[in-house]
């Protein structure tokens, strides 16, 4: 069952899908079961999965412009921040790792300033991608991330940029190479260094100081690469961008559990404003997990 909140699209062609690769449009069929073997066996060694050339090659230059038609709607700011984007002036033990100060300068455009008609916004909400995902995940149900802001974004880090080590709010991302950068911009990340009972602050600052190499992993992306990642216990980071081209990658967020809804001070760090929803008492977690 998929819990498709936001399921807009179910018939016809799914929205720029290598169906050839990817049986979209054959839901529970061989090749449906046998593409979803191959990502829930790499999820299951190390929380991550990539399905290259996910969509069409045809395509690809228009998830390009596309992408680059928004960015300039991206928040832009540099500021300070920690892995667990949790505000700075947290009482925190000496040596724990939330103490340690990151510099993020990733932009990110809001999913309430993607046109209906993207590419990424199409493929975000149909029905059929949404329960290929869930299927992936080993999910009975999928939730679209309630959050107006986060639920659907596109990052952009320009050169010079990062997106400095942090953890997922939400349990199941799903992100898209939208615009390869000239260089740099590698995607790394530390698969399960957290589990849902415990953080293992430890493994975590040894990362953060530049002593966890033992922990990273470093992935190659392409454009049209579907990646499948559980980064709310994975540290990761996108790594300064070299070159003259931005980096762009579009997130689209899912959940395990209904309702889930960023924190203020992580909607204001990312989108640079607060809605209501965001100040609602008790936002849903599936953890206990510092955020």
């Amino acid at each position: 069952m998929v819990a498709a909140e936001d399921g807009l699209n179910s018939g016809g062609t799914v929205p720029g899908v290598d169906l050839e690769r990817y049986p979209l449009d054959e839901p529970g069929g061989e090749r449906w079961v046998a593409a979803v073997a191959v990502a829930r066996a790499a999820l299951g060694e190390d929380g991550c999965c990539v399905l290259p050339g996910f969509i069409r090659p045809d395509l690809l230059g228009t998830l390009r412009s596309e992408g680059a038609e928004l960015a300039p709607r991206a928040y832009y700011t540099v500021e300070q921040v920690n892995a667990y984007n949790i505000p700075l002036d947290t009482e925190l033990p000496p040596a724990h790792p939330g103490r340690i100060v990151l510099e993020r300068g990733n932009a990110f455009v809001a999913r309430d300033l993607i046109p209906a008609e993207a590419l990424i916004h199409q493929l975000y909400t149909d029905t059929r991608f949404q329960r290929f995902v869930a299927d992936c995940f080993g999910l009975d149900e999928l939730h679209v991330y309630t959050d107006p802001l986060a639920g659907l974004c596109l990052n952009v880090v320009a050169p010079g940029m990062s997106h400095p080590w942090h953890f997922d709010t939400n349990e199941f991302t799903v992100s898209m190479l939208t615009q390869e950068p000239e260089a740099g911009g590698v995607f790394e990340y530390c698969p399960n260094i957290r589990s849902r009972s415990a953080e293992h602050l430890g493994d975590v600052r040894a990362v953060l100081t530049g002593d966890g190499e033992p922990f990273v992993r470093r992935l190659a992306l392409r454009p049209g690469d579907l990646q499948l990642f559980q980064g709310r216990f994975s540290l990761h980071r996108v790594a300064p961008v070299a070159g003259a081209v931005q980096r762009h990658s579009a997130i689209f967020a899912y959940s395990d559990t209904a309702g889930v809804i960023g924190t203020a001070e992580r909607s204001r760090q990312l989108f640079g404003r607060v809605l209501p929803q965001h100040l609602v008492a008790g936002a849903v977690r599936g953890d206990r997990l510092l955020d």
